[in-house]
């Protein structure tokens, strides 16, 4: 048995003196073993919390995935092994609040704001699709739209929604007859679309072209606010949170489309915690509302769609509000 199997057994074990023992006679903790593991993935299947923290301390990464796109933390929540499972997800937020590697990697994948603002689209009945074949957005979001119109329409007034798209959410606020809908919308295509299906005609309705980062001059204090881009990232949100204490009015709901590492379950976790704590700093509590989405997402739906970027049962709807205004 090699210096990595060795190390992998003793994570499996819960044997803290020997995993230390390796470690100092220089058995690599990044490293996996048969099984497609890791030591600290093993560690985390069967709950050895103080294995986890010495792993950790000497650099086993937290966000490495098994061959079946699983980490040390989904071994950890399958498992129900509750104090291993925080110390990986305290340990995540920490990283990411300081190095934002997944939404770095994620980037990288993905294509820029301005690429997909160039690009043509395709609308059917079901899905608007880039002309990579990436779903911008589907019908099978259309009960999370509305609920996220709901909670941003709860107390009335006036509402801004941050990307069109299909109009899912924008056709469920109008449900709620708010005072004023402002809805920002910058591809061209999806823009004319508005247009031509009538937008541009409903009385309580404000039509903004451009990017959210170039337009903020032309809006106003709304007493709701949904945010749903494509082709932007973790930190176009984060930029957009520094705007919301000048765009929402005291005792006024935000809420955003929650797709973050939708790919993930527990990646996704420790994004949920991210965004709520960076929330929090601004002034905002969070409320993340679980909603079941595996019925919504049968195989056909994926059909024709070259990613799938929603691939979890449950969906954590956020609902944000001023802490003095929730207490």
């Amino acid at each position: 048995m090699n210096e990595v199997e060795q190390l992998c057994e003793a994570a499996k074990n819960g044997d803290t003196e020997k995993v230390r023992a390796l470690i100092e006679s220089g058995a690599d903790v990044t490293h996996f073993d048969g099984e497609g593991l890791n030591p600290l993935m093993h560690a985390a299947k069967q709950g050895h919390a103080p294995v986890i923290n010495i792993l950790l301390s000497a650099g086993a990464p937290w966000n490495a995935l098994s061959p079946s796109n699983l980490s040390a933390g989904d071994f950890a929540m399958q498992e129900g092994h509750d104090e291993a499972f925080e110390l990986l997800l305290n340990t995540g937020i920490q990283a990411e609040l300081i190095l934002g590697t997944i939404a770095r990697k994620e980037n990288k994948n993905s294509n820029s704001d301005h690429d997909y603002l160039e690009d043509r689209v395709t609308f059917s009945e079901d899905k608007l699709m880039d002309s990579d074949s990436k779903a911008v957005m589907m019908a099978w979001e259309k009960p999370l739209m509305e609920a996220h119109a709901k909670a941003v329409c709860s107390g009335g007034g006036h509402i801004l929604n941050i990307g069109f798209g299909m109009g899912l959410v924008d056709t469920a606020i109008q449900q709620y007859a708010p005072a004023t809908h402002t809805i920002v919308e910058a591809h061209p295509e999806v823009y004319e679309r508005m247009l031509s299906t009538g937008w541009g005609q409903k009385e309580n309705v404000k039509l903004i072209f451009g990017r959210w980062q170039d337009v903020l001059s032309q809006l106003e204090t709304y007493d709701g606010i949904f945010f749903d881009t494509y082709g932007e990232y973790y930190e176009d949100l984060r930029e957009f949170h520094q705007h919301l204490p000048a765009l929402l009015k005291p005792g006024g709901i935000y809420s955003f489309f929650n797709g973050l590492c939708g790919g993930n379950a527990f990646f996704h976790v420790v994004y949920c915690h991210l965004v709520s704590l960076e929330l929090e700093n601004l002034g905002y509590s969070t409320q993340l509302i679980p909603l079941p989405v595996k019925d919504c997402l049968g195989e056909q739906v994926w059909e024709g769609v070259k990613h799938r970027y929603w691939q979890l049962d449950t969906y954590y709807l956020p609902v944000c509000q001023s802490v003095e205004d929730s207490e």
